[in-house]
């Protein structure tokens, strides 16, 4: 039988995964500064950690962690609870956490809330009892699952809005939806619009929405007519469902949207009422998710920093787990007015 030259493929040499020696050689520096890095170590320069994050980037180095453990050092992990995955700002904001927590060597699991059942079993949904949780309450399921968690599990959570009495919770952490629906309505205004109309995504709790509150100080600080808002969900076909009435009312020359979903399904009732945009309805957004750059007429919108937000939630709970290791919580941008084609001035 003739032998051929070949490795059988079971013998094929296998490439071998980089070690925490080999990051440290390539980035000129110790075993025991990767180390530091991976563990999120405060006595780190900010060039040598970026030095390093960037090695393990490109060797594609993982930590282990069973000899993390076996070496006596925890094995860090965080699970986010979230509501939805789909939704712009709760993907974006996620997005945020895992990376900022897989940077400081945090291993991230996501359990995903049923919207409408009771929450009895939280505890149940960590990996071991008293981990540490990160959560998304922009709506009702995830803010009944914040208020669920015991009391000994090291918590941060991302909310719709500040508490409305009492002291802020230095755990807790949002973007000023209200100030950023204020300006925006303002802006409308300053086109010459006699009032705004508004189609709201539902509240996180009991009261108003932020995004309505802000709506509502700007008109009244107008001193203009304040319509009632239109309930809306989340979902195109929720905005589209919820303005075809309102636009056979020629009056009706502007509209804030309480996200760009919604914005998209009253751009395409508005197509059918046949009401050009902008010539005689001007459309506004909240969260410039992707899409909105690229629709006809492209989407003027408020841009919100959901990633930072996640970011500096992960690092609120790392300030909890480590106060002195861990970094100084990142910012934030400020909510933005991205204007676009879809706004303009009412027609003369």
């Amino acid at each position: 039988m003739e032998v051929t030259g070949h490795m059988p493929a079971q013998d094929a040499p296998r490439a071998r995964s980089a070690s925490i020696w080999d990051v440290a050689r390539v980035a000129g520096v110790s075993q025991q500064t990767v180390s530091r890095v991976i563990n999120g170590k405060a006595r780190v320069s900010e060039a040598t950690r970026a030095r390093v994050l960037q090695v393990i980037a490109e060797l594609g180095y993982r930590p282990n962690r069973l000899a993390q453990a076996l070496a006596g050092g925890p094995v860090r992990s965080v699970t986010v609870l979230t509501s939805d995955t789909a939704l712009y700002g709760a993907a974006a904001t996620l997005r945020g956490m895992e990376e900022a927590a897989r940077t400081a060597g945090f291993s991230v699991g996501i359990s995903v809330l049923e919207r409408n059942s009771a929450q009895a079993d939280i505890a149940l949904r960590l990996n071991r009892p008293g981990e540490a949780v990160m959560v998304i309450a922009f709506d009702d399921a995830g803010v009944r699952a914040l208020r669920a968690l015991p009391a000994d599990v090291p918590v941060a959570a991302a909310v719709e809005r500040r508490p409305d009495d009492g002291p802020d919770d230095p755990w807790q952490i949002w973007l000023d939806d209200r100030a950023a629906a204020a300006h925006a309505t303002r802006y409308l205004l300053s086109l010459g619009h006699q009032t705004v109309h508004y189609v709201a995504i539902p509240s996180s709790t009991s009261a108003l929405p932020q995004r309505t509150q802000g709506w509502r100080d700007a008109l009244r600080a107008a001193g203009r007519p304040l319509p009632e808002p239109l309930p809306g969900g989340w979902s195109p076909r929720s905005g589209y469902l919820a303005v075809r009435s309102l636009l056979a009312d020629r009056s009706v020359t502007a509209i804030l949207c309480g996200n760009d979903d919604l914005a998209l399904g009253v751009m395409r009732a508005a197509r059918e009422a046949g009401r050009d945009i902008p010539g005689d309805l001007s459309v506004v957004g909240f969260d410039d998710s992707p899409p909105s750059a690229y629709l006809n007429p492209s989407l003027t919108t408020v841009r919100l920093d959901f990633e930072g937000l996640g970011r500096a939630c992960f690092g609120l709970l790392h300030r909890r787990l480590d106060p002195q290791n861990a970094p100084a919580v990142p910012a934030w941008s400020e909510p933005e007015l991205i204007v676009r084609e879809s706004s303009g001035p009412p027609p003369a």
